[in-house]
């Protein structure tokens, strides 16, 4: 029996406050709502931490149909729900030790050895139900600072009535991330473009706003998209219950956050009952959210800096937005401030450092040298912070408690970096192998808006 939703149905409202609520499966498909704010539920069902025991037994696909049932509860039946769950999560996660009160939540396990699987397959898949259900077509458009490309091309690859075109910059992508994008083919299209990741996200909200694009069936399937942020507060739950009855202390979640999708998955799983601690955000050059966090003045990074952790290059995270809506504040997509939230309760659940190349590299090498730890640079920002904030926790004559720290992505995936790092050359993982043997296809372009509008009008 799914978590049943007794209020009724859960609708959605936009983080601008200017558009109509709409059902999961609206939201699901426009991506971004008509205002330009992204959506939120306006009701979020929570369990009680004696009932989340009880969910300790579960498999993931079973755990993930349970947090999710309540947002689809009208739409999509159990029966439905938990296929689709089950068609999604075919793949270990593993919830690995380092020390008594550190563990690694391995995220790398799926189809492209990315965290960005556990989001992208099942909002395909769901879309994939909707789209058999309208008749409808999408053409889903979708900027990437790395591994969301690749995840999003593999989950929509094949799959009837979608079309995707996938933006990325130029010069910071990894090239087995770019390859994992750019060989399949297909229903897949991607487009280099000469530009940073931040102009990307624009180019792509853009064309969501243009009224020459109406009729064409655009949605996004970046983490602006509510359907990619819901599955993510699901292994949360399923790395705190993997450990419950294995230490008492409150634990806490360190998280590599560039747009801030993942970070939010978190938030919003607290919101649901999760009985999580402090929130460790770890980010790289990119130090606009520690800076705010700190003086309570917004300024994003332009143009963003380019670090080796290349996923979290992001001057202006987009989902900053529904952070500061859930503590009650409101920014607009530009960043600003409309309504100061709660910086106090901010400031109490969140502790964010900026984490340099410098320190990721070496963060590497330590974990290696003294665990026999393989990390990759995003996971490697995330134990930096780690180890920064036990140290300080420890000064003031705290207990840091219970931390996992995230690991997004197979080191597999830097083998530069990693090599560099440790003189161990990282085990490459199946999704990865034979990438460099097989052809290549994308197209290269420059950053105006009018040269994307040509090439999604050209799309038959």
């Amino acid at each position: 029996m799914l978590l049943k939703n007794s209020a009724g149905q859960v609708r959605f409202y936009s983080t601008n406050r200017q558009s109509p609520l709409v059902p999961f499966s609206e939201a699901l498909m426009k991506g971004l709502a008509p205002d330009g704010g992204l959506y939120m539920p306006e009701r979020i069902s929570r369990l009680r931490e004696s009932s989340l025991r009880n969910l300790m037994q579960l498999t993931y696909p079973e755990l993930a149909a349970r947090i999710l049932y309540p947002y689809v509860s009208s739409e999509v039946p159990e029966d439905d729900l938990l296929a689709i769950a089950s068609d999604s999560y075919d793949f270990d996660i593993p919830v690995e030790r380092v020390d008594d009160n550190l563990y690694i939540l391995r995220l790398d396990r799926g189809p492209t050895a990315s965290f960005k699987d556990f989001a992208a397959r099942m909002m395909a898949r769901l879309m994939q139900y909707f789209i058999r259900s309208s008749g409808r077509r999408l053409l889903i458009l979708v900027a990437t600072s790395g591994d969301t490309g690749s995840a999003i091309a593999s989950a929509f690859h094949g799959l009837p009535g979608a079309e995707v075109v996938i933006l990325f910059p130029r010069n910071e992508v990894s090239e087995n991330q770019r390859r994992q994008m750019t060989t399949l083919g297909g229903n897949i299209r991607t487009l280099s473009v000469d530009c940073k990741f931040d102009d990307c996200q624009r180019l792509v909200k853009k064309a969501f706003g243009d009224p020459e694009l109406e009729g064409m069936g655009l949605s996004s399937a970046n983490s602006i998209n509510i359907g990619r942020l819901l599955p993510q507060s699901v292994y949360y739950f399923y790395a705190w219950l993997s450990l419950a009855g294995k230490s008492s202390q409150q634990t806490s979640f360190a998280i590599p956050s560039g747009n801030f999708g993942n970070m939010m998955g978190g938030m919003i799983a607290t919101r649901m009952g999760l009985p999580a601690g402090r929130f460790l955000i770890a980010v790289n050059g990119n130090d606009e959210f520690p800076r705010y966090l700190e003086t309570g003045r917004y300024k994003p990074v332009v143009p963003s800096v380019n670090c080796i952790s290349n996923a979290m290059n992001v001057g202006h995270p987009s989902n900053l937005a529904r952070l500061v809506d859930l503590y009650g504040g409101n920014m607009n997509e530009t960043g600003t401030i409309v309504k100061e939230p709660d910086m106090k309760s901010m400031r109490r659940d969140i502790y964010s450092l900026s984490v340099s190349d410098e320190m990721t590299v070496e963060t590497i090498k330590s974990y290696y040298s003294k665990f026999g730890i393989l990390i990759e640079p995003h996971g490697a920002v995330s134990l930096t912070a780690v180890d920064r904030y036990r140290r300080e926790t420890a000064m003031r004559g705290a207990k840091p408690g219970l931390i996992i720290a995230v690991e997004t992505a197979h080191p597999a995936k830097f083998p530069e970096v990693v090599g560099a790092a440790t003189g161990m050359l990282p085990p490459v993982p199946e999704p990865l192998k034979g990438l460099d043997e097989k052809r290549e296809v994308f197209i290269e372009t420059d950053g105006r808006y009018e040269t994307l509008r040509d090439f999604l009008k050209s799309i038959k």
